[in-house]
């Protein structure tokens, strides 16, 4: 515990009792001001006491990451003598079972999350068409006959509020009309996914006609992540149809290693069979070669095709039509990962109890020394007094930085200690050595002027020895 009045730098290491900063000049940034005067070697040595100071408080901080949970432990003088406590202990030790079991979970989703977590759902596409026919002259509305194609979908079942747009799941859409009524300059209608393009709920193609037209829809389903068609031969060999180009190399390895492709010698080569000869055109091949050979095997995939009939009976006003496609959607498992992940109410409400447990310590901490400051002045006043009093003279000494025991200086039998001539010799010595001390011993009775004369230093422990002014001098820092 602190006591009023000792600066945080007497209290036990670098740091204050709150993590305050070290005591001692601070120089910010890396840049130290080069003041007039100042050399080169003193920078450096400024730039290496910052460096220290760094340090210091690096290794402080990761020094308090690993007390954090020392924090929270009780001391055994406090559990023995409340038996109760081993309750509190014993969650402890359940709290740290279940923060390992959960940064462990919390590792696997991160690696789940990392490879596509996708789930095959229905979509139902609507097509509709509507007619409109041309009206004598005179009244208000169109003076041609046209009809208006609708296509529209979404999914079946979607779970969650927010719905997901008809355009989203494809890449592109092509609506070809019958080229002899509309001629082969405006017989196609294109969409195709840009950058910037806006999702939609539907498309409209509306043309002047009063017949029935043929149409064909194609669309082409944008796939997360992209997926490629193989050479027919290439899947038959091995399976495989449309997939990602992961699962394709996935299965062309399972290949290799059932059929023994690999060479026993040297493991970066394949020994390709009659089938591989046949689609790789070559006998054998690196590992490495695979990626650039199956590039030109592999296609984009086949789009979805939908035939229909424009309707233009005037009877039949609205015909609809309803196709179900098998399309990949997102796992709703993984939006609940990321927000599990991602969410830091959490987080914030488990360090907010930490704060309170690391407060209800120390205050415990508190009461218990205070304890055994009421026990020891109880047991044994006049003892615990003196001791109380020496230990605030040391204090004392410390806050003003004394040293010594100014007590006994003052007394004259301090100076006649058996160590003192010695003392005294070797503190005139070297005032002597550093040319400070010669004014202060010079013979005025010296027979030549210019040649002042000093006493060695034999003669000058004999007349301070008996001089016992000159000891007080020296003991009050005088000379």
């Amino acid at each position: 515990i602190q006591r009023p009045g000792i600066p945080p730098s007497r209290m036990g290491g670098p740091m204050g009792v709150m993590g305050s900063q070290m005591p001692g000049p601070s120089y910010g940034g890396g840049n130290l001001p080069m003041r007039p005067g100042m050399d080169a070697s003193r920078k450096r040595f400024l730039h290496q006491q910052q460096q220290q100071q760094q340090e210091a408080l690096g290794s402080l901080r990761r020094g308090a990451k690993r007390r954090k949970m020392a924090d929270k432990v009780l001391p055994q003088r406090i559990r023995d003598l409340v038996p109760e406590s081993q309750a509190y202990m014993d969650l402890l030790a359940f709290e740290r079972k279940l923060d390992q079991t959960i940064a462990r979970k919390r590792m696997e989703i991160q690696e789940a999350i990392k490879k596509p977590i996708m789930q095959k759902r229905k979509l139902r596409i609507y097509i509709s068409n509507t007619f409109t026919p041309s009206k004598p002259e005179g009244e208000e509305s169109e003076k041609v006959s046209s009809w208006e194609l609708r296509v529209e979908g979404k999914l079946l079942e979607e779970p969650g509020k927010q719905k997901r747009k008809f355009s989203s799941f494809f890449k592109s859409l092509v609506i070809e009309l019958d080229k002899e009524l509309y001629g082969p300059d405006n017989h196609l209608v294109e969409w195709h996914r840009m950058p910037t393009t806006q999702e939609t709920d539907g498309f409209q193609v509306k043309r002047p006609g009063d017949v029935n037209v043929k149409c064909t829809l194609l669309l082409m389903l944008d796939h997360q992540p992209p997926q490629y068609k193989l050479d027919p031969r290439l899947a038959r060999l091995l399976g495989v149809h449309t997939q990602t180009r992961a699962s394709i190399m996935q299965a062309l390895w399972l290949y290799i290693k059932n059929n023994k492709l690999q060479d026993c010698h040297e493991k970066e080569f394949i020994n390709c069979n009659r089938y591989f000869r046949q689609i790789f055109n070559c006998p054998r091949m690196r590992f490495s070669e695979i990626p650039m050979k199956l590039a030109g095997l592999l296609q984009h995939p086949d789009p979805i095709v939908i035939n229909h009939i424009i309707s233009v009976d005037p009877t039949d006003q609205k015909k609809t039509a309803c196709y179900d496609i098998d399309v990949e959607v997102d796992d709703p498992l993984k939006t609940q990962m990321n927000s599990f992940l991602s969410s830091a109410n959490s987080q914030q409400e488990i360090a907010t109890l930490e704060m309170k447990i690391h407060e209800t310590i120390e205050y415990i901490n508190q009461l218990k020394t205070e304890r055994d400051f009421m026990l020891s002045f109880s047991n044994s006043p006049q003892e615990f007094i003196q001791d109380w009093l020496k230990s605030q003279c040391r204090d004392l000494k410390l806050m003003t930085d004394v040293t010594g025991n100014p007590e006994e200086e003052r007394r004259a039998e301090f100076y006649e200690a058996p160590w003192m001539p010695e003392a005294v010799g070797r503190y005139v010595y070297s005032k002597v050595s550093n040319g400070r001390g010669r004014s202060v011993f010079r013979c005025s009775h010296s027979k030549d002027a210019r040649k002042p004369a000093f006493f060695s230093l034999f003669k000058v422990q004999h007349y301070l020895k008996n001089n016992i002014c000159l000891y007080v001098c020296w003991g009050l820092g005088l000379l």
